[in-house]
This record gives structure tokens, sequence and C-alpha cells, in this order.
């Protein structure tokens, strides 16, 4: 899955900042947000869904943050068990339709195959009901150069519950798990086909996979956004969906919040820059948004 299914899938026009210029140098994923009559800042941090857990650390600024803000947001409320328990069933394809319904015999029995020798912790004969682009996520997770993998999203949430914070979503899981029905489910089976054939060639996926990886530890949000910028062209048609439109609700949202309260926003790095990002759409808006030192070390080297 090229480009925007890479990048996102693992929970990106250069940044535009007016007055607010960014150099190449600017490599973070924490962001302060000020002025605007705000009377305290509040902080806006790029995740991944997914990573080795060696790599799933946090730096001394971020955890300032979560202790000093008064609750953290993420894409979704990941503290609320009843709601992910009910988003099971939208994890499904539409009319009880089926990869087998969208795929020749042998691209069906090569996709089988494949989920079935490199292990999964649900069984294929539930992922081939879901829709294909969330299947191919899972193949994405182990694909990752590591046994132990972690989710950036849920380390955060550890370190904000030692303090009492709360947790919450700037949408619901139904609505983010819905907004792969705005992409033909053949065109996420075909990507999925496509996965598998690079994966068994041993070439492109894992490259792909990699780079964003090290473009993440990097915090080089340019190069993140140079990947989705690559996109396969049947993909790069839902990007709206699939981000921007996500971005324009979430800034929204994020404008009522910010007067009354200082928060942490942590959503998918993919977000973050570009003209339609979120750092450029809160400066549309007459935030000052600038980035924060995030030094890393990874517990390898600890």
């Amino acid at each position: 899955m090229k480009g925007i299914c890479a990048v996102l899938l693992s929970g990106l026009l250069g940044i535009t900042a007016f007055s607010q210029k960014n150099s190449n140098n600017d490599h973070t994923l924490l962001w302060k947000i000020s002025g605007n009559g705000l009377k305290k800042p509040s902080y806006l941090f790029g995740t991944i869904h997914m990573l080795c857990e060696d790599d799933a650390v946090l730096s001394d600024s971020l955890k300032s943050v979560i202790k000093n803000v008064k609750e953290v947001y993420f894409e979704v409320d990941l503290d609320n068990m009843f709601e992910l328990l009910g988003v099971m069933s939208k994890m499904k394809m539409q009319g009880d339709t089926t990869l087998q319904d969208l795929l020749s015999e042998s691209d069906y029995e090569k996709v089988k195959s494949y989920f079935e020798t490199n292990g999964s912790i649900l069984p294929f004969s539930m992922i081939e009901t879901y829709k294909p682009m969330l299947a191919a996520s899972t193949l994405q997770q182990g694909g990752l150069p590591c046994e132990n993998t972690a989710m950036m999203e849920q380390v955060i949430m550890q370190e904000a519950k030692q303090y009492n914070k709360g947790i919450k979503g700037l949408e619901s899981m139904g609505y983010q798990a819905g907004v792969l029905d705005s992409i033909p489910y053949k065109l996420q089976a075909e990507q999925l086909v496509s996965y598998i054939d690079n994966a068994n060639k041993g070439s492109g996926e894992d490259k792909e996979l990699n780079e964003m990886l090290n473009a993440y530890r990097d915090q080089d949000l340019k190069k993140l956004e140079d990947m989705l910028m690559k996109s396969d062209p049947s993909i790069a048609n839902y990007t709206d969906v699939l981000l921007y439109n996500r971005n324009e609700n979430w800034v929204k949202k994020i404008k009522l919040l910010l007067p009354e309260k200082s928060i942490l926003i942590a959503v998918g790095a993919g977000h973050l820059p570009g003209k339609r990002g979120c750092i450029n759409l809160l400066r549309t808006e007459g935030y000052k948004v600038t980035p924060v030192k995030n030094v890393l070390k990874s517990s390898r080297e600890i």
C-alpha cells in the first residue's frame, strides 16, 4: 500500500507559515499553540500508530507537556472501551461483502495463503470481512523490523493516566472506520494484493515501511509528506476523505477547546504538515504554532 496508505495506516505540500516560516531544520513532532488570546498554551504532537517497542519512548519535553495540560485528545477516545467494542462491526465491509467477492480466485487464494502463513491475531475468516485497508494495516504491523511492537498513543495515554488526565477523542471510532466506506472496496482489495505481491518478492513495501519509520524517528515531517505525495494515483484521489477533510473538522473542534483549557492533541504525524495540515490550518485561524525541541532517546540506548 503506497504513500498515503503507508503513512496513515502505520491511526502529509511544504508548510506555508505566512510570517511563521519554518526552516528545514525544524525536525520535531511537538508543536506549541499560543497567541490569539489564549491564556495558556496547548500542544500538538505527531504520533505513529504502530512502531517497535524500543522506539516508543517519550521525550522529557513531551512528558512535561502531558503533566501540565488538563486533557489529552487523540484522534479517537482510546479510553472508551464501550465505544471500542461497538465499533468492531463497522470495521466490516457493508452488505456482507468479503474479499472473495472482490478478487479473482487466484488473487483470493494468494491473499488467504499470505495471511495464514504469516500469522495474525485474528483468523482469516474474520479478516476477509474487514475493509481491505484495515486488513492491510495488520500486515504492516507484522512487517515491523522487531519482535515487540507498541502503539504510540497507548504510551502517551499511560503517561497521562499517571496524572489523572482526561482522555478524549476528536472524532468517533465509528466515523473513523466509516471513512473507508468512501473508497471502493475493490480498489482497496487490489491495493492489498499489490502489497502482498511486493512482499512476496521481498521488495517495495518493507523498504517503504522502513523509510517511513526512519522519517518518524528523525521527526522529519517533510519526509513523511514527500512519502504521501508518492501515493498511488488511484488512492491519492481519496486524500481529501482520508486526510484533509478530517484535518479541517478537527481544527474546528480544536478552536472551541483552546480557549477553555490547555490540552495536548496527539494525532497521526501525517496530519500535521502541508498547506491543509493541522499546523497550517491553526496558523490560518490566527494561532502561533511553533516547534518545540523534542529530544528522543530510544530505550535501546538506555
